[in-house]
């Protein structure tokens, strides 16, 4: 992340170098320091190809987080061909969102934070700049965690003696072993050196472990059919059969859950398309790396699974514990160190970058890309995320609060941007906090941008916190989009 300036195919993005020198000695004029640093400024390389952007997406979906709610998805009782329509059409829908907010990220080479600014205003834009990097934070912790918990099993079933050292009780602290501590801390470390050399060794590295988990993930479906014998596997996993039209709103569900399981990642997809060399490449990458992609994982995931229940005994979603269950020691190991890489990279892509541009984007001068993504690193420590995930009322209040945001958020930058800006924005303005300028409203802060996102929100908060709305909670993503913008458009159309 070294040279930015023009786009080569948007003439209005000042022509301008990053240099070692100082924010202020190289800041084109009007720019405001309270928005500008070398990190938020528009691209002049965009490099990235649709290969890139296929892998991106493969390093958010090839998690263990992934394999397990792909294959819960089998298990809704849904017949195999059920299952796979309602994952073509929830996936379909998420290729369909993402093109959307990619498209000024990409045509103007900036960051989610920043586009926010033509909507929410040139400071607003921290709203939902802070949203974004608090969830992540929260889920990056919690990511850590559960890649650790996996490296420290198979670590016990090789070395056997350090169990007393993962008893909380007799070696612990804060609620988490010495051994779960060890591993925590190692998982953090060799995220944050990835994540700081730049965007580039990011780049280079979910090139390599999104494809790098499909091999041991057809490795270990092939191993597992051979053992249970083909014959043996039954595709469908749930025991409950629906007939007739009893089967659409189980199927609807499926679909909903496929669109908020990454409704995170597709929020702020705009850190990511901003590197696009081209909207038409990030088109292509988001095809194949979401539908193709998606489906492909999906599959060879509840086979795996299927798998286990002729082998173990017993169904097992978990692929670390899988592979734990497999009696040759090297392919545990490998199978252990693929699934840990995966953890890395969704984690680094989904939860490390948001952050990193988001709490820059608070205070430019005073805070770079990598301190922001530091920031966010040191805060996972200290939310003690092995609390949060064994504490199903802290971590449904916290995180799903939260994501009642994310909705709300989607629908009213998508509102502004096509049907309001006509996709039009102004680069220039979103680096000035001129009076003059076409987002500095009142204060810096398009209220009606924030009017139409905090009634939404609430509402959305309602359908998952209200024990009586249950069934609507699986949709709340879809609700808080819908109503945000719905009260975005009737603000601006007065």
């Amino acid at each position: 992340m070294s040279q930015y300036s023009a786009a080569p195919h948007n003439p209005a993005i000042p022509a301008f170098e990053s240099t070692d020198a100082s924010d202020e000695a190289s800041m084109p004029a009007g720019y405001s320091e309270r928005l500008y640093n070398h990190d938020l400024a528009p691209l002049r390389n965009q490099t990235w190809s649709a290969y890139n952007i296929f892998a991106f997406w493969m390093s958010d979906v090839h998690s263990v987080g992934g394999y397990v709610f792909a294959g819960s998805l089998f298990a809704l009782g849904l017949t195999s061909w059920q299952v796979l329509i309602s994952l073509l059409v929830g996936i379909t829908i998420v290729n369909l969102l993402c093109n959307l907010i990619a498209k000024p990220s990409q045509q103007n080479g900036v960051p989610y934070p920043v586009a926010c600014r033509a909507t929410f205003g040139v400071l607003g834009a921290n709203i939902p700049a802070v949203i974004r990097g608090l969830i992540a934070v929260a889920w990056y912790g919690i990511q850590t965690y559960l890649a650790s918990s996996a490296l420290v099993i198979v670590l016990l079933k090789f070395i056997p003696q350090l169990l007393p050292y993962a008893d909380v009780h007799h070696h612990g602290m804060l609620g988490l072993s010495t051994l779960g501590w060890c591993g925590f801390m190692l998982l953090w470390v060799l995220q944050a050196l990835v994540f700081w050399h730049g965007m580039e060794t990011i780049k280079k590295f979910i090139d390599f472990a999104g494809p790098a988990v499909y091999v041991v993930m057809f490795i270990l479906a092939g191993y597992m059919v051979w053992r249970a014998g083909w014959q043996n596997i039954g595709i469908n996993l749930g025991g409950v059969k629906y007939h007739g039209l009893e089967v659409v709103p189980v199927m609807i569900t499926a679909i909903s859950l496929v669109v908020s399981y990454f409704s995170g990642p597709m929020l702020n997809f705009g850190d990511f398309s901003r590197y696009g060399k081209s909207f038409r490449s990030v088109k292509r990458g988001n095809f194949w790396g979401l539908p193709v992609n998606f489906l492909a994982f999906s599959l060879v995931t509840v086979v795996t699974t299927a798998a286990t229940l002729p082998v173990f005994g017993q169904l097992i979603t978990d692929p670390v514990e899988t592979v734990g269950r497999i009696d040759y020691p090297t392919a545990v190991i490998l199978g252990a160190l693929t699934f840990t890489i995966a953890t890395i990279g969704i984690n680094i892509v989904a939860n490390f970058v948001s952050p990193a541009f988001d709490f820059s984007n608070v205070a430019p001068r005073l805070i770079s890309w990598r301190m922001g993504g530091m920031l966010a690193a040191v805060a996972s420590i200290f939310i003690t995320p092995w609390n949060l995930f064994n504490n199903p009322a802290v971590i449904h209040y916290t995180l799903d609060v939260l994501g009642s945001f994310i909705g709300p958020l989607y629908g009213v930058l998508i509102i502004d941007f096509y049907l309001v800006k006509r996709q039009k924005i102004v680069l220039n303005d979103l680096y000035t906090v001129s009076t003059t300028g076409s987002y500095w409203y009142r204060n810096g802060v398009n209220y009606k941008a924030v009017a139409a996102l905090l009634p939404a929100a609430v509402i959305a908060v309602i359908c998952v916190m209200v024990p009586s709305l249950d069934g609507m909670a699986n949709f709340s993503w879809f609700i808080g989009a819908g109503l945000g913008a719905l009260f975005y458009r009737v603000l601006t159309l007065k």
